[in-house]
């Protein structure tokens, strides 16, 4: 029998309180700057038991001003922004170079919460980028090992021979330099806060940059 897909959409709940639950959120009390908010409401996420919660869409644009949007890992969040990583080459890496400006998201549904971040980006100097990639697994030396991605691929076999060679190098070379690998860093212009409540009158608190410091405005839901 085929899936009724609207029959099935009609039949999901949004934020189920058997599994969610929405915080209140004082935007008063918010701090003046959005990383200590930033970093207080990814504590809370990881421990609400939220699974992947450094995970979040990234979305670039290619040459001609078309968008895209894929999921990476948040690999860091300071002062000087928030980091991700690809290979200079891949989809996103071509975008950012025609294009550095990105957008971020993370949805937390198990606090009914999402930020939204946006801003100019660059990229990190090579001997930070390969810092990072060597401080991960075993497993994320050997995909960046791997490479070639967004290239066509031939079929599924070859791709198993580049991987088994990669993790072969990566086991055996755990510093291997990987010179396509790249460490971007997002700088914020503006940072949404989200937070969902059950009678829908969320709160979406804004944080703006300028010059002289952070201004924070309310946003309708």
């Amino acid at each position: 029998m085929a899936t009724d897909l609207h029959e099935l959409l009609r039949s999901l709940r949004v934020w189920d309180p058997q599994v969610t639950r929405l915080p209140s959120f004082d935007p008063t009390t918010a701090p003046a700057a959005p990383l200590p908010l930033f970093a207080e409401w990814f504590a809370a996420a990881v421990a609400a038991g939220q699974a992947e919660p450094h995970t979040m869409s990234l979305a670039t644009s290619d040459e001609d001003g078309l968008p895209d949007v894929r999921i990476v890992m948040l690999h860091g969040a300071d002062e000087t922004g928030w980091s991700f990583a690809s290979h200079a080459g891949s989809r996103k890496g071509r975008h950012l170079t025609a294009r550095p400006y990105a957008a971020l998201c993370f949805y937390w549904p198990v606090l009914g919460r999402q930020v939204r971040v946006r801003g100019p980006v660059s990229a990190a100097p090579s001997e930070e980028a390969q810092g990072d990639l060597h401080a991960r697994s075993t497993g994320a030396l050997a995909a960046a090992l791997t490479g070639r991605q967004s290239e066509i691929l031939g079929s599924v076999e070859e791709m198993a021979r580049a991987s088994e060679s990669a993790w072969e190098r990566a086991r055996s070379e755990p510093e291997a330099p990987v010179p396509s690998w790249t460490l971007y860093r997002l700088r914020p212009e503006e940072v949404e806060f989200f937070q969902g409540d059950e009678a829908r009158r969320h709160v979406r608190l804004r944080y703006r940059s300028t010059e002289e410091a952070w201004t924070r405005e309310l946003l309708w839901p």
